[in-house]
């Protein structure tokens, strides 16, 4: 997933034809690492995101909104107080290094214009968003630096900015190509894509390896080695990059693999991968980066603001799944009561032959076919009988314990099962509504305590959550839940006889219900909703998803179980693969 220096330069270009001059409108902060600029244009509003986060930070034009906390954070405030109405006047990028600086001009308490510069550092775990004064005083960051962190480089309000150390790379944009291919070429035993990424100012690994690819057609062939017909073709290959950056003309390119994940990205063709990979080419930089992230981002966003809910679920069903294989051992071992029985039905037909004090005894056993002799342990201190006696009773412990047991196993796979669904549908959440609806659902079920409300108030009761709505090709509409509360009241009370019910097989998921209006239910239809399920389920990410389907009349809930749970058939079964651009087309506005 390399952001490079060469994908930013490009950024850079795109950010400048579409947001320079706008108006910032609004700045909010959805997330402890995310910021998104809201600037107002000639052309309208674009929504500029900044995100300082280790895994995936980056910054692009965003078309979705992500949910907001109820109160903005001292960083996100601060930023509001010095940008709200100031215009972006310019963007810098630090060559091609993965640095860009954003620099506005707004008015202060006194109506006089200021300059302040907004950094972004595009630096795996040291990525950081900083905010400085026109003179580079720092103003506050998204990760504060001190000593203790870096003994380098500290990033606190008050210090002065200073750019990260100077690698001392060529950079393509100022070079001579033929120089650097010279000088790339003393460089001796070292191969080809690590003298291309230790030497070139702003080459991911992935645009180093591009670049071995069309040299040497992914040959390992040491620098100092290449012929001079492979040094022309890395000359030519040099030089129509550096064209292309000197002109701003990227062509965004997405590898997938070939379920559809996507993989990486560049801004240039990629053909390392062969027919190993799939390639889509986007139109501009800043939509491949939305949709390569969108995930990504929701993912981490959840785990941010569900991390106490995530715990709570990874412990009950680590401690119910101990639960139920210790159940299951000990019911291997209730299998043993026959034996019990036969020893008791064995000491009763031999008392005349048994004698109190006896530790053991041998006799027919006349339960073998071949009438072979058995062993069986006494109690001394009992009589025969009573030796008979205690084997019944251990006998009949055993019995009645394999009875239990095995309805507390089954128990206890259901709530594994329930457990399952209810993390599918955290990882599926995707904003604060569907947490705290979940969060209710949990403390239902009794995993989790009920909020309670303050002294002297009333408890606030959240806001009603509506399923997710789709329209098929064929005009109808697919409802899918977003909870198991939700999927049983889809599916239970909302839902009419005739209705089409689907959901993954034997994958947790969302209930999904095609509303059939009376109609005759299109072949393009089911397989649509059949997409829809499949996408709404623990089966998003694979391939070929089994997915039932039939009316909502042949489903029906078990007494006691729990929310989501049912039962159904005289059901069909369709393959499909999750398909998120299928599912982006149906959706309705507003879902």
């Amino acid at each position: 997933m390399p952001l490079d220096g060469l994908y930013l330069h490009f950024l850079k270009h795109e950010i400048e034809e579409k947001a320079l001059g706008a108006r910032v409108d609004k700045i909010v902060q959805p997330s402890r690492e995310e910021l998104i600029f809201h600037l107002r244009g000639k052309e309208g509003t674009h929504k500029l995101l900044l995100c300082g986060s280790a895994s995936n930070p980056r910054l692009h034009f965003v078309e979705e909104t992500p949910e907001n906390p109820k109160e903005p954070p001292m960083f996100c405030m601060l930023l509001r107080k010095r940008l709200g109405g100031g215009r972006l006047t310019g963007i810098q990028q630090v060559g091609l290094d993965r640095i860009l600086h954003l620099e506005f001009s707004a008015l202060n308490e006194l109506g006089d214009a200021v300059g302040y510069i907004v950094a972004i550092e595009i630096m795996g775990r040291h990525s950081n968003v900083i905010a400085m004064d026109q003179n580079g005083k720092i103003l506050d960051s998204l990760r504060r630096v001190d000593a203790e962190t870096s003994r380098v480089r500290q990033i606190l309000p008050g210090l002065t900015y200073c750019l990260p150390p100077s690698q001392h790379k060529h950079n393509l944009l100022d070079s001579e190509v033929v120089q650097v291919v010279d000088y790339l070429r003393t460089r001796g035993d070292i191969p080809l894509d690590k003298a291309l990424a230790d030497n070139l100012e702003g080459f991911s690994a992935l645009a180093c390896r591009e670049a071995v690819f069309y040299v040497t057609r992914g040959a390992e062939v040491p620098v100092g080695s290449l012929t001079d017909q492979q040094a022309d073709r890395l000359f030519f290959y040099l030089k129509e990059l550096q064209s292309a950056l000197a002109e701003g003309k990227p062509n965004p390119t997405m590898i997938l693999e070939k379920e559809g994940r996507p993989r990486d990205f560049s801004c240039m063709p990629v053909n390392q991968y062969g027919t190993s990979m799939m390639v889509r080419e986007f139109p501009g930089c800043s939509g491949l980066l939305e949709r390569f992230f969108a995930e990504r981002d929701r993912i981490e966003r959840i785990r941010q603001r569900s991390g106490d809910l995530l715990t709570m679920l990874a412990s009950a069903s680590d401690r119910v799944t101990r639960r139920v294989a210790a159940q299951r051992e000990e019911l291997l071992q209730c299998a043993e009561r026959e034996s019990l029985k036969q020893m008791g039905d064995l000491i009763s037909a031999n008392l005349f032959t048994i004698h109190k004090g006896e530790a053991k005894t041998v006799v027919q056993n006349f339960y073998d076919p071949e009438g072979g002799e058995i062993v069986i342990q006494l109690d001394p201190l009992l009589t025969p009988t009573q030796n008979a006696q205690r084997y019944y009773t251990l006998y009949r412990k055993a019995d009645t314990a394999e009875k239990h047991l095995s309805k507390l196993i089954t128990q206890g796979e259901e709530e594994i099962v329930y457990l399952d669904s209810v993390f599918d549908a955290l990882t599926r959440a995707a904003g604060g509504q569907e947490l705290e609806a979940i969060r209710l659902e949990l403390a239902g079920s009794g995993y989790l305590r009920r909020a309670a409300a303050k002294k002297g108030g009333k408890a606030v009761r959240p806001q009603k959550l509506s399923p997710l709505r789709y329209r098929s090709s064929d005009g109808l509409t697919i409802l899918c839940g977003r909870n198991n509360v939700q999927n049983d009241a889809l599916t239970l009370k909302e839902a009419g006889k005739t209705d089409l019910w689907l959901h993954t097989k034997n994958i947790p998921g969302s209930h999904v219900i095609v509303l059939t209006e009376g109609r005759q239910v299109p072949d393009a239809t089911i397989r649509q909703a059949a997409i829809i399920a499949a996408y709404n389920s623990k089966g998003r990410e694979s391939a070929k998803v089994a997915v039932d389907y039939t009316q909502i009349k042949n489903v029906r809930k078990p007494g006691g179980s729990k929310p989501g749970m049912v039962i159904y058939d005289y059901y069909k079964t369709i393959l499909v693969d999750p398909d998120e651009e299928v599912v982006r087309e149906l959706t309705e506005s507003g879902s």
